[in-house]
């Protein structure tokens, strides 16, 4: 028995894709800092010698 998918109007769905794009916008801004530190403090061992 499966459920039936709701039906959004065209507003609705506008809405959600935007929601949508914002947090994977915003996923993306944190994946990119996390890559920045991790590559900040690899190169800071790797010149301290360490």
């Amino acid at each position: 028995m499966a459920l039936e998918p709701a039906r959004m109007t065209e507003e609705e769905a506008a809405a959600f894709y935007r929601r949508r794009k914002g947090r994977n916008i915003g996923m993306l801004v944190v994946l990119v800092a996390l890559v920045a530190i991790f590559y900040a403090i690899t190169m800071a061992k790797l010149t301290s010698g360490g």
